[in-house]
Protein backbone atom coordinates (compact mmCIF):
# COMPACT_ATOMS: atom_id res chain seq x y z
CA UNK A 1 0.00 0.00 0.00
CA UNK A 2 1.32 3.35 -0.71
CA UNK A 3 0.96 6.01 2.03
CA UNK A 4 -0.08 9.32 1.31
CA UNK A 5 2.38 12.32 1.74
CA UNK A 6 2.41 13.25 5.47
CA UNK A 7 0.35 10.62 6.80
CA UNK A 8 1.21 8.47 9.69
CA UNK A 9 2.29 5.04 9.44
CA UNK A 10 0.61 2.85 12.04
CA UNK A 11 2.22 -0.81 13.13
CA UNK A 12 0.17 -3.78 14.27
CA UNK A 13 0.27 -3.88 17.83
CA UNK A 14 -1.21 -7.09 18.51
CA UNK A 15 -3.33 -5.33 21.76
CA UNK A 16 -5.77 -7.27 23.41
CA UNK A 17 -8.85 -5.29 24.32
CA UNK A 18 -10.64 -8.05 25.72
CA UNK A 19 -8.66 -7.52 29.08
CA UNK A 20 -9.99 -4.83 30.37
CA UNK A 21 -13.73 -4.49 31.18
CA UNK A 22 -14.05 -0.86 29.89
CA UNK A 23 -15.47 -0.34 26.49
CA UNK A 24 -13.06 -0.93 23.77
CA UNK A 25 -13.79 2.59 22.42
CA UNK A 26 -12.62 4.14 25.43
CA UNK A 27 -9.57 2.00 25.45
CA UNK A 28 -8.67 2.80 21.52
CA UNK A 29 -9.36 7.01 22.53
CA UNK A 30 -7.28 6.34 25.41
CA UNK A 31 -4.56 4.14 23.56
CA UNK A 32 -4.92 7.49 20.33
CA UNK A 33 -4.41 10.01 22.84
CA UNK A 34 -1.30 9.03 24.08
CA UNK A 35 -0.08 8.73 20.40
CA UNK A 36 -1.04 11.67 19.66
CA UNK A 37 0.43 13.10 23.07
CA UNK A 38 3.64 11.04 22.73
CA UNK A 39 4.49 12.44 19.02
CA UNK A 40 4.12 9.16 17.26
CA UNK A 41 1.08 10.50 15.58
CA UNK A 42 2.37 14.14 15.12
CA UNK A 43 0.01 17.49 14.64
CA UNK A 44 -0.36 17.79 11.37
CA UNK A 45 -0.36 13.96 10.59
CA UNK A 46 -2.62 12.03 8.50
CA UNK A 47 -3.38 9.15 10.60
CA UNK A 48 -4.23 5.44 8.91
CA UNK A 49 -7.81 5.05 7.83
CA UNK A 50 -10.71 3.75 9.60
CA UNK A 51 -10.68 -0.18 7.94
CA UNK A 52 -6.94 0.57 8.30
CA UNK A 53 -7.32 1.11 12.38
CA UNK A 54 -10.29 -1.67 12.36
CA UNK A 55 -7.88 -4.07 11.16
CA UNK A 56 -4.90 -3.21 13.24
CA UNK A 57 -7.05 -3.55 16.58
CA UNK A 58 -9.41 -6.44 15.07
CA UNK A 59 -12.57 -3.99 16.28
CA UNK A 60 -15.32 -3.33 14.04
CA UNK A 61 -15.47 0.01 12.13
CA UNK A 62 -18.54 1.05 14.15
CA UNK A 63 -16.50 1.07 17.21
CA UNK A 64 -13.32 2.57 15.45
CA UNK A 65 -15.58 5.19 14.76
CA UNK A 66 -16.37 5.74 18.16
CA UNK A 67 -13.39 6.23 19.69
CA UNK A 68 -12.25 8.32 16.74
CA UNK A 69 -15.12 10.37 17.51
CA UNK A 70 -14.10 11.17 21.14
CA UNK A 71 -11.20 12.45 19.96
CA UNK A 72 -12.68 14.73 17.31
CA UNK A 73 -15.21 16.20 20.03
CA UNK A 74 -11.71 17.03 22.03
CA UNK A 75 -10.15 18.84 19.36
CA UNK A 76 -7.15 16.52 18.55
CA UNK A 77 -8.29 14.91 14.82
CA UNK A 78 -10.10 16.61 12.43
CA UNK A 79 -11.94 14.45 9.24
CA UNK A 80 -11.59 16.38 6.01
CA UNK A 81 -13.61 15.43 3.57
CA UNK A 82 -12.31 12.90 0.34
CA UNK A 83 -8.67 13.30 2.54
CA UNK A 84 -8.44 11.34 5.92
CA UNK A 85 -8.08 11.94 9.61
CA UNK A 86 -5.65 14.67 10.91
CA UNK A 87 -4.25 15.43 14.28
CA UNK A 88 -5.17 19.19 15.13
CA UNK A 89 -3.12 19.38 18.57
CA UNK A 90 -2.31 17.50 21.58
CA UNK A 91 -3.78 17.06 25.14
CA UNK A 92 -1.82 18.97 26.16
CA UNK A 93 -1.91 22.43 23.58
CA UNK A 94 -5.29 23.60 25.72
CA UNK A 95 -5.17 21.66 29.44
CA UNK A 96 -1.32 22.11 30.32
CA UNK A 97 -0.76 22.95 34.25
CA UNK A 98 2.59 22.41 35.97
CA UNK A 99 1.93 20.87 39.02
CA UNK A 100 4.56 23.09 41.94
CA UNK A 101 6.46 21.15 44.02
CA UNK A 102 7.38 23.44 46.42
CA UNK A 103 5.34 26.44 48.57
CA UNK A 104 6.09 29.02 46.83
CA UNK A 105 5.13 27.76 43.74
CA UNK A 106 2.31 26.44 44.92
CA UNK A 107 1.06 29.65 46.01
CA UNK A 108 1.02 30.93 42.13
CA UNK A 109 0.00 27.57 40.52
CA UNK A 110 -3.97 28.38 40.12
CA UNK A 111 -3.68 32.00 38.71
CA UNK A 112 -6.13 32.76 36.05
CA UNK A 113 -8.20 29.50 36.76
CA UNK A 114 -12.16 30.12 36.74
CA UNK A 115 -13.56 28.29 39.59
CA UNK A 116 -16.74 26.50 40.43
CA UNK A 117 -18.16 25.56 44.03
CA UNK A 118 -19.69 21.90 44.27
CA UNK A 119 -20.53 21.74 47.82
CA UNK A 120 -19.91 22.94 51.43
CA UNK A 121 -20.53 22.19 54.86
CA UNK A 122 -19.09 22.52 58.22
CA UNK A 123 -17.39 19.35 59.88
CA UNK A 124 -16.37 18.58 62.79
CA UNK A 125 -14.31 15.51 61.73
CA UNK A 126 -11.60 14.69 58.82
CA UNK A 127 -11.52 12.57 56.94
CA UNK A 128 -9.33 9.24 58.49
CA UNK A 129 -6.71 8.96 56.45
CA UNK A 130 -6.15 13.27 56.94
CA UNK A 131 -6.33 12.30 61.07
CA UNK A 132 -3.14 10.24 61.07
CA UNK A 133 -1.03 13.70 60.00
CA UNK A 134 -1.61 15.26 62.78
CA UNK A 135 -4.24 16.83 65.22
CA UNK A 136 -7.41 17.68 64.37
CA UNK A 137 -9.29 21.09 65.13
CA UNK A 138 -12.76 21.22 66.83
CA UNK A 139 -14.10 22.04 63.42
CA UNK A 140 -12.89 22.61 59.37
CA UNK A 141 -14.97 24.27 56.60
CA UNK A 142 -15.42 21.42 53.97
CA UNK A 143 -15.20 23.09 50.14
CA UNK A 144 -15.45 20.88 47.14
CA UNK A 145 -14.43 22.94 43.82
CA UNK A 146 -14.35 22.31 40.13
CA UNK A 147 -11.40 24.38 38.35
CA UNK A 148 -11.20 25.26 34.75
CA UNK A 149 -8.84 26.86 32.33
CA UNK A 150 -9.29 28.12 29.03
CA UNK A 151 -12.79 26.46 29.23
CA UNK A 152 -11.30 23.28 30.25
CA UNK A 153 -12.02 21.76 33.61
CA UNK A 154 -8.77 19.99 34.94
CA UNK A 155 -8.63 19.97 38.30
CA UNK A 156 -11.56 18.71 40.97
CA UNK A 157 -10.55 19.61 44.50
CA UNK A 158 -11.55 19.32 48.41
CA UNK A 159 -9.82 20.85 50.74
CA UNK A 160 -10.66 20.74 54.88
CA UNK A 161 -10.02 24.19 56.23
CA UNK A 162 -9.45 25.52 59.83
CA UNK A 163 -12.99 27.18 60.46
CA UNK A 164 -11.48 30.35 61.87
CA UNK A 165 -8.74 30.66 59.51
CA UNK A 166 -12.01 30.10 56.36
CA UNK A 167 -13.97 33.01 58.67
CA UNK A 168 -10.49 34.93 58.57
CA UNK A 169 -10.62 34.67 54.47
CA UNK A 170 -13.13 36.51 54.21
CA UNK A 171 -15.16 33.29 53.26
CA UNK A 172 -16.51 34.88 49.91
CA UNK A 173 -12.57 34.69 48.79
CA UNK A 174 -12.62 31.13 48.89
CA UNK A 175 -15.59 30.72 46.53
CA UNK A 176 -13.63 32.58 43.15
CA UNK A 177 -10.19 32.24 44.18
CA UNK A 178 -7.65 29.43 44.64
CA UNK A 179 -6.91 28.30 48.37
CA UNK A 180 -3.29 28.17 48.96
CA UNK A 181 -2.88 32.13 48.19
CA UNK A 182 -5.57 33.15 50.87
CA UNK A 183 -3.89 30.63 53.24
CA UNK A 184 -0.60 31.96 52.87
CA UNK A 185 -1.87 35.28 53.69
CA UNK A 186 -3.93 34.77 56.64
CA UNK A 187 -1.67 32.13 57.74
CA UNK A 188 1.59 31.60 56.58
CA UNK A 189 3.40 32.69 59.62
CA UNK A 190 1.81 29.30 61.55
CA UNK A 191 2.33 26.94 58.94
CA UNK A 192 5.80 24.61 60.69
CA UNK A 193 5.13 22.17 58.38
CA UNK A 194 3.60 21.33 54.73
CA UNK A 195 3.75 18.62 52.04
CA UNK A 196 2.02 16.60 49.30
CA UNK A 197 1.78 13.52 48.44
CA UNK A 198 0.71 12.48 44.69
CA UNK A 199 -0.32 9.03 43.08
CA UNK A 200 -1.91 8.33 39.78
CA UNK A 201 -5.14 6.29 39.42
CA UNK A 202 -8.51 6.21 37.21
CA UNK A 203 -11.32 8.43 36.73
CA UNK A 204 -14.66 7.29 38.10
CA UNK A 205 -18.29 7.81 36.63
CA UNK A 206 -18.71 11.38 38.61
CA UNK A 207 -14.57 12.39 38.09
CA UNK A 208 -14.89 11.78 34.32
CA UNK A 209 -18.13 13.45 33.92
CA UNK A 210 -16.62 16.42 35.81
CA UNK A 211 -12.93 16.27 33.96
CA UNK A 212 -14.88 15.51 31.04
CA UNK A 213 -12.55 12.34 30.08
CA UNK A 214 -13.42 8.69 29.42
CA UNK A 215 -14.52 6.47 32.24
CA UNK A 216 -11.16 5.39 33.32
CA UNK A 217 -8.47 7.60 32.09
CA UNK A 218 -5.87 8.60 34.12
CA UNK A 219 -5.50 11.09 36.89
CA UNK A 220 -3.06 12.45 39.12
CA UNK A 221 -4.34 12.77 42.63
CA UNK A 222 -2.50 15.04 44.81
CA UNK A 223 -2.97 14.99 48.58
CA UNK A 224 -1.72 18.09 50.85
CA UNK A 225 -1.50 18.87 54.40
CA UNK A 226 -0.45 22.07 56.72
CA UNK A 227 0.11 21.98 60.35
CA UNK A 228 1.47 24.46 62.90
CA UNK A 229 4.02 24.51 65.20
CA UNK A 230 1.84 22.21 67.65
CA UNK A 231 0.89 19.43 64.94
CA UNK A 232 -2.20 20.85 64.71
CA UNK A 233 -3.89 20.68 60.98
CA UNK A 234 -4.73 23.63 59.66
CA UNK A 235 -5.54 22.98 55.89
CA UNK A 236 -6.26 19.57 53.91
CA UNK A 237 -6.27 19.49 50.43
CA UNK A 238 -7.02 16.44 47.80
CA UNK A 239 -7.08 17.28 43.95
CA UNK A 240 -7.77 15.02 40.69
CA UNK A 241 -6.38 16.40 38.20
CA UNK A 242 -6.70 15.22 34.37
CA UNK A 243 -3.57 12.85 33.43
CA UNK A 244 -3.66 14.81 30.11
CA UNK A 245 -4.14 18.32 31.92
CA UNK A 246 -0.20 18.40 33.85
CA UNK A 247 3.43 18.19 33.87
CA UNK A 248 6.10 17.93 37.21
CA UNK A 249 9.31 18.85 36.59
CA UNK A 250 11.94 17.62 38.64
CA UNK A 251 15.58 19.16 38.86
CA UNK A 252 18.21 16.00 39.76
CA UNK A 253 20.78 18.06 40.25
Amino acid sequence: MTMARGAVRSVTSGTDLSRSPVARYIQLATLFRNRIGSGEWPVGGRIPNVDELAAEFAVARGTMREALGLLEQEGLLERLRAKGTFVRKTPLDAHAHKLAIDWQSLISAHEGAKIEVLEQRVVAELPAADRLKGRAAPKYQMMRRLHVRQGAPYLVARFYLEYELFKEGPPLQFRRLPTLPILHRIAGDRIARAWQVVTIGTADVEIAALLKVPLNAPVAKVDRVALDKDGVILYAGHGIYRGDAISMEIELR
